[in-house]
């Protein structure tokens, strides 16, 4: 790649020079979650007066996201991939747009310009001496959209740890702006009496030798507190937070049973506090790669013994799942979860799990329901799903027909909603 330590002081700039080349009219897609790049951020919302009608394209916003707040209309329009807690209010108030995708899929929107990129603004580390910077804890749509952007405009900042995989060279970027500033951190949620009970039923499917896929929140992470006894446990996993880096530091993820990628944690982003940064950098067991390869059905289907351990907002009596949507309202997105679910249902002996809170509301309202709420999405078919999950037990759906499916999620349904649901079976027919 010739000289590139001189090019890499050509490419130089500060933020607000570097900002100064999105024009109205363009669309930027900003690097995802943990991976946001602040201070390039900062600068695109400092040119709020000057800029009209520039889409800004993402995931999960784990910044401000100052770009969707009130009074920004005229100069940005978010559209979520994926519906996050600063940018929720956006979109449910029609000033955002929500579009539906696999994540897996998202990649293909950009390289077949469906979605064409003109700017891209990401977080990368120093370059190495080869001039490669590692996309940190964000390779997932970061580095697909950095290949087919106009231009490329990179936070470099040395708090991001260096992760194998996926990487990005010095040549490839248009303007670098040296900023180091402490990562975005998720803390460790919560977990009470109910998710640890999940997390027990949970566990009770998982064999020594799994490969896991477990998203984020209370209940992934009570899991991960009854895998203790386990053996040689691996990860391949669309991310993988805190609870992780204590099975791997206490022998229980080993990875050594794996049947790609033995011996490699391999996700597409990362999301957690400065002890997972610090356990990924520059560990060579640590591999980051685009999501349309890291969530591809197929690829994840070549790990033997997969287990996938998804969340939902609801399941109706028919083994419909909905994991995004609060009535009419996007409250998140699909994610990867349709993607690892047919990935696991691909492996040998691969199971998949959609593990919620039987109840919602403090427990005056149930997710197991005979219908989806009035206006919600199908995130995860009936016709793909295995194992449902709550503090009640365990429903194995597969091959089971649809008077079969009722009585199993009865059964795993908070005890004070039986009889209303069984009623409700009844006048649908379905027993």
């Amino acid at each position: 790649m010739g000289n590139w330590r001189t090019s890499y002081k050509g490419k130089l700039s500060s933020a607000a020079e570097a900002l100064k080349n999105v024009k109205s009219g363009d669309r930027v897609v900003i690097g995802h979650a943990c991976g946001e790049p602040p201070t390039l951020v900062e600068a695109l919302v400092a040119r709020a007066p000057e800029l009209r009608d520039v889409e800004i394209v993402h995931m999960v916003a784990m910044g401000p996201a100052k770009y969707a707040q009130p009074g920004m209309e005229k100069s940005f329009r978010h559209n979520a991939l994926f519906v996050g807690a600063s940018t929720r209010k956006a979109v449910e108030e029609g000033r955002a747009d929500y579009t539906p995708c696999f994540f897996s899929e998202i990649p293909r929107l950009f390289r077949q310009k469906i979605l064409p990129v003109d700017v891209v603004l990401m977080q990368v580390t120093p370059p190495d001496d080869d001039g490669y910077c590692s996309f940190g804890v964000s390779a997932d749509y970061t580095q697909p959209a950095a290949e087919c952007a106009r231009l490329v405009i990179a936070q470099v900042n040395r708090y991001l740890p260096r992760t194998g995989g996926a990487k990005i060279h010095v040549e490839q970027i248009d303007y670098l702006v040296e900023k180091d500033e402490p990562l975005i951190e998720l803390r460790p949620p919560q977990i009470g009496d109910v998710e640890r009970a999940i997390g027990e039923n949970v566990a009770r499917l998982i064999d020594d030798g799994a490969t896991l896929q477990m998203g984020i929140g209370a209940i992934p992470d009570a899991v991960l507190l009854f895998l203790q006894g386990k053996k040689d446990l691996g990860i391949h996993s669309e991310m993988f937070s805190d609870g992780v880096v204590a099975l791997a530091e206490a022998g229980v993820v080993t990875n050594r049973k794996k049947t790609i990628h033995p011996g490699k944690f391999i996700a597409t982003f990362l999301m957690g506090t400065r002890r997972l940064y610090d356990f990924v950098d520059n560990n060579p067991d640590v591999e980051l790669y685009s999501v349309d390869y890291v969530n591809d059905p197929y690829i994840i289907g070549q790990n033997d013994n997969v287990v996938s351990i998804n969340s939902a907002l609801q399941v109706d009596l028919m083994g419909q799942v909905n994991a995004e949507m609060i009535g009419r309202r996007q409250f998140s997105g699909v994610g990867g979860q349709v993607d690892f679910i047919r990935g696991a249902s691909r492996s040998k002996n691969g199971k998949s799990i959609i593990a919620l809170p039987a109840t919602a509301a403090k427990g005056t309202v149930s997710r197991i329901v005979a219908q989806l709420d009035c206006g919600a999405a199908v995130t995860t078919s009936r016709n793909d799903v295995h194992f449902v999950i709550t503090e009640y037990g365990i429903a194995d759906l597969r091959g089971k027909s649809l008077r079969a499916r009722a009585q199993a999620l009865i059964a795993i349904a908070a005890p004070a909603f039986r009889e209303q649901l069984t009623q409700q079976a009844h006048q649908m027919g379905l027993l």
